[in-house]
């Protein structure tokens, strides 16, 4: 995916500003950088959720708008931040969501495979028959994501797959996210309020400022004193655990 002069205003003013990044497949990529610094309403763009003014974005070879919905829901999915069901679902009838760009509502037996492995795949079995209002956050975020699973597509994104969930929930929500990526073969891009979880993740980082791409590259690249320091206007200091950097900010 090739994100080229990315523009989105509201009443006048540019909220995205000459974005332009190039997301390599088969790694985790995370947008970081203050609130409103523009990156969740560029994945909205991304996802084709919130409508560009200007700009380009190229999606295997072709204009993301020219896509049919269907033929993108079947190579990119998406999980906002509000992922609450109004209806009364079991985690398999939603699970079962996902294979709807391929079969709308006639399961056949290679769909309910496919929906039995990503049940599995998130370890879930015990809760399938279970109605989504009657899990923990943890749960709940682990139903979602078998959604996607069983969507089957190439590209999975993100945003902030983590907020409201303890710590426990959280860092194992970036382990599935690694696991989407090293085991299933998905390109994830999710955004991230947590550095730190951005940082050992992630493969490349892209760091948002005032609308604007501050720094996009390796973690190595980017999770630096100097860099995030002036991106979120606080000192940091960083350390290397198990390889890994790790941001303290004071």
């Amino acid at each position: 995916m090739n994100v080229r002069n990315l523009i989105k205003k509201y009443d006048g003013k540019a909220v995205v500003d000459s974005v332009s990044f190039e997301l390599p497949r088969g790694k985790v990529i995370s947008l970081i950088g203050p609130n409103g610094a523009g990156k969740s309403t560029v994945m909205g763009m991304i996802s084709r959720l919130i409508a560009r003014d200007s700009g380009a974005i190229d999606f295997e070879d072709r204009d993301l708008a020219r896509w049919k919905s269907k033929d993108l829901a079947k190579r990119l999915a998406i999980l906002t931040q509000r992922n609450e069901v109004q209806m009364k679902l079991t985690v398999r009838e939603l699970v079962a969501f996902g294979r709807f760009p391929y079969s709308g509502s006639h399961l056949n037996a290679e769909n309910l495979r496919i929906i039995d492995q990503a049940i599995a795949y998130m370890e879930l079995e015990e809760y399938q028959d279970r109605f989504i209002d009657e899990l923990s956050g943890g749960q709940r975020q682990r139903a979602y994501i078998a959604m996607v699973i069983a969507q089957d597509t190439d590209y999975v994104l993100l945003d902030e797959p983590t907020n409201n969930l303890d710590i426990y929930h959280a860092t194992n929500m970036m382990k599935i996210v690694r696991r989407l990526c090293d085991e299933l073969g998905k390109t994830v891009i999710l955004v991230l309020h947590e550095i730190n979880y951005a940082a050992f993740y992630s493969d490349y980082i892209c760091a948002f400022r005032d609308g604007k791409v501050a720094k996009f590259g390796t973690v190595e690249e980017v999770i630096t004193k100097s860099t995030l320091s002036e991106i979120y206007n606080v000192d940091f200091e960083i350390m290397n655990i198990g390889g890994k950097p790790l941001t303290i900010y004071y």
